[in-house]
């Protein structure tokens, strides 16, 4: 052998060289990109929703509701109910001081009662003096008075007989003064319009009840809600407002009920927009509970949410709608890297987007497009 491969110093270098490889080897492997978590969904078929939802959250309202004050202010000289109560339609609320209107319509029944018992004595005289004229003519006819005679009789029964006539007259004016001071005693009552419940009462016995004048907010004496039919009302964006429609079914989510969602439908479309503010209009919506009895007692006030199913596909190819990117992009996990796709979308909501082209039943696509390094090319572990 050659002394040049027996040197020593060969030997040294070859370790060296090798040692050197090894590092270099162990840094590219260590160095490379980690794979990147992501979290996949497969492809597959089922139903997809085209759906609005409320833009602002919505209410629980009652379908008959009033805010109730007396006509006339006054003193508060009787409560009949308190919060809480259930009333029945005509039910008296409360009622105000009103000692010189009873003293009015008393005075006004003891006038009719007077012009009443005038008309029996006046018509009475009246009936009589009918009957002696009749026997004054008899009494002409066979030649026993004059003729003078039989026409003076006959001029007082008619001056008796208008006499009655006007007295019954008063009788009907005495009665429409009665009504006068009935009304009046009206003006400082309240009476249920419609059965319900007492929401709430402004004032006390004893307290000064002031009504509310046309743009003076003043508060109602008395808040009655008819609980036993309610809806909810909705503000919907103007762009979606032109796709819904009285009849649309619709889920509605109640925020103390979570959990649960229940089935109704678009009663009403408000005709107008409502501009709140300026960057933020909207269509209110009224909907309805298909099953009243299923949702329960329900308090008037509640936060609820409505989402109106604009249309619906069954059994077609979709993806979760967080998968996709602009432009319909979406990133298939192909072994260990992420390929880019561009997809044609059909229906869509916030949970699911029907997949007309560009993807196959039983591939994945990445839902979690957020997450850092999450891209076309990245290699990808995926998260179950």
């Amino acid at each position: 052998m050659s002394p040049f491969f027996r040197s020593p110093w060969l030997g040294r270098a070859l370790v060296v060289l090798a040692v050197l490889g090894a590092l270099l080897a162990g840094a590219m492997w260590f160095g490379r990109a980690r794979p990147v978590a992501v979290v996949a969904a497969e492809v597959a078929r089922g139903t997809v929703e085209s759906t609005a939802v409320n833009t602002r959250a919505g209410s629980v309202e009652a379908c008959q509701r009033t805010r109730l004050s007396t006509i006339s202010g006054g003193r508060i000289e009787l409560l009949a109910v308190k919060e809480g109560d259930r009333v029945a339609k005509g039910q008296l609320l409360m009622k105000l001081w009103n000692d010189d209107q009873q003293a009015q319509h008393a005075l006004a029944l003891a006038q009719l009662d007077s012009a009443k018992k005038r008309v029996v004595e006046a018509c009475t005289a009246a009936d009589a003096a009918d009957r002696e004229a009749k026997r004054q003519s008899a009494l002409r006819a066979e030649g026993f008075v004059s003729t003078a005679r039989e026409d003076a009789a006959r001029a007082e029964a008619d001056a008796k007989r208008a006499a009655c006539i006007t007295l019954r007259a008063d009788v009907k004016q005495a009665e429409a003064r009665v009504n006068v001071t009935r009304v009046e005693q009206g003006r400082t009552a309240l009476v249920a319009p419609f059965a319900g419940t007492i929401a709430r009462i402004v004032g006390e016995v004893g307290e000064y009840s002031t009504p509310s004048p046309p743009g003076v907010p003043t508060p109602p004496a008395i808040d009655l809600i008819d609980d036993s039919c309610l809806y909810v009302k909705a503000p919907m964006d103007e762009v979606d407002a032109p796709r819904v429609r009285a009849g649309q079914p619709v889920r509605i989510s109640i925020d103390a009920l979570p959990g649960r969602s229940f089935a109704g439908k678009v009663r009403r479309v408000a005709p107008f927009v409502s501009a709140l503010e300026r960057q933020a209009r909207t269509v209110d919506i009224d909907v309805t509970f298909d099953e009243p009895a299923v949702v329960g007692a329900l308090l008037v006030g509640y936060s609820a949410d409505v989402e109106v199913i604009l249309g619906a596909r069954a059994d077609v190819l979709r993806v979760p709608s967080a998968a996709l990117g602009d432009g319909g992009r979406v990133l298939v996990v192909e072994g260990e890297r992420l390929v880019e796709r561009r997809v044609k979308a059909g229906l869509s909501n916030w949970e699911y987007t029907e997949v007309l082209e560009g993807l196959a039943g039983g591939e994945r696509v990445v839902t979690s497009l957020e997450r850092e390094g999450v891209k076309a090319g990245a290699r990808v572990s995926t998260e179950k």
